[in-house]
């Protein structure tokens, strides 16, 4: 099961991300496809019957009283219906997706190339941000930083009853267009409108540049822990850590800034080659309190280099795995600003009519067993801002400092 797995690309990262592109974007989680929905919905554990004697007893004085009740989709009220049963349970991994949402969804995360502004949204405190925009996009491109609250978009002000496929929906669009976002910088009290001009947007995993006086130092950054399959997204971070190696660089920049995460199993991978054996990467915890330990393998490529590890807001998941474990095991120092923090894993149910459920199964743990979320973010051991104002004169403190503190 886990070599089917690992080949078909499903064991990813964690959290409800979504890539604002022409199509939906990409949920990115633990997912497994359960193609066989009446299995699902055979199982013993389901067929409790809950009392649904006030929901009919509200859909029928809908359908009797509504002044415009010929108007009513029964369908939609359907769809509705499951959306507020789910959304109940308050946890933004889990998310159930109409026939249309799972067609976008399917297309965005079977993709590398995209149209649209390039970022990723989540929530905070029930509201929608920025978690991360996209390396080379125009989101990055006009300002837009990672924990940027979403107040309008082209005029319309977001209401708590929006979600962030709402707010996908109405900035969505064709590269070429525009779409105008009211913003609240983190740490501001003005708000900021800018002007996006949608555009074609290629996702690279990961880039690498040798930097420095001497350029003795390997820029390695990490953008996601996806590509179109596990083993694609694992032969290119061999290629990369083959060039340092081939370059004789023993000074690495590990740059998992606004990187939201993406396979489970290119966490563990990526964080292996830098481990030797004996320590704890990530443990895994199902419904049932059942505890499963990943450790690290004896050898990696990386193990000689001297490595520090760059994170901030943005970065989300599996890329808080890998920080968490070469933090713990004192292998990396880690700088920047508190990570996003969120780790639990999602199921994906598809069933009969289109639809599907991402359902949070299983939570992800740091080596100590300590749960990742908003409570237990990765705290770095070097706290480094990078300000709007840094970013609008293109300077990079953080990035600056990473070089100077290998350097010493």
């Amino acid at each position: 099961m886990e070599d089917e797995q690992k080949r078909n690309g499903k064991i990813l990262g964690f959290s409800l991300l979504l890539i604002i592109v022409f199509i939906i974007g990409l949920v990115v989680g633990r997912n497994y496809s359960e193609k066989d929905a009446g299995k699902i919905l055979s199982m013993p554990s389901l067929n409790k019957k809950a009392d649904m004697s006030m929901f009919w007893e509200v859909w029928n004085t809908t359908k009797n009283f509504y002044v415009d009740s010929e108007k009513l989709d029964e369908k939609e009220m359907v769809y509705g219906a499951i959306k507020g049963m789910v959304s109940s349970i308050s946890d933004i991994g889990t998310s159930y997706l109409d026939p249309k949402e799972t067609k976008e969804y399917n297309a965005a995360s079977e993709g590398k190339y995209f149209e649209g502004i390039g970022a990723e949204l989540g929530y905070h405190e029930g509201q929608i941000v920025v978690v991360a925009p996209i390396e080379g996009s125009p989101a990055k491109a006009a300002g837009i930083r990672p924990g940027d609250h979403i107040i309008k978009i082209d005029g319309y002000s977001l209401t708590p009853e929006d979600t962030v496929y709402d707010a996908v929906a109405k900035i969505r669009g064709k590269a070429g267009t525009d779409v105008t976002l009211t913003i609240l910088h983190k740490g501001d009290r003005q708000t900021v409108e800018i002007k996006i001009t949608r555009g074609e947007i290629t996702v690279p995993s990961m880039t690498l540049e040798f930097i420095g006086p001497k350029k003795d130092i390997a820029h390695f950054k990490v953008s996601r822990f996806t590509d179109s399959t596990l083993l694609e997204w694992e032969a290119e971070w061999n290629k990369n850590v083959k060039s340092i190696n081939d370059a004789k660089v023993n000074k690495v920049i590990l740059d998992l800034r606004s990187n939201p995460g993406g396979f489970f199993d290119a966490a563990i991978y990526a964080a292996d080659d830098m481990l030797d054996e004996g320590f704890t990467i990530s443990q895994q915890r199902d419904a049932k309190g059942n505890v499963k330990k990943y450790d690290s393998t004896k050898g990696g490529s990386l193990l000689g280099a001297k490595i520090l590890l760059l994170v901030d807001e943005g970065s989300a998941s599996a890329s808080e795995i890998v920080a968490g474990a070469l933090q713990q095991s004192k292998r990396a120092t880690i700088m920047g600003k508190m990570t996003y923090g969120k780790g639990t894993a999602q199921r994906i149910f598809d069933f009969s009519d289109g639809s599907s459920l991402h359902l949070t199964i299983v939570k992800w743990l740091l080596p100590d067993g300590k749960n990742i979320d908003k409570s237990n973010p990765i705290v770095p051991d070097i706290s480094v801002h990078y300000t709007n104002a840094d970013f609008e004169k293109g300077i990079d403190p953080q990035l600056n400092k990473a070089i100077e503190e290998l350097n010493k």
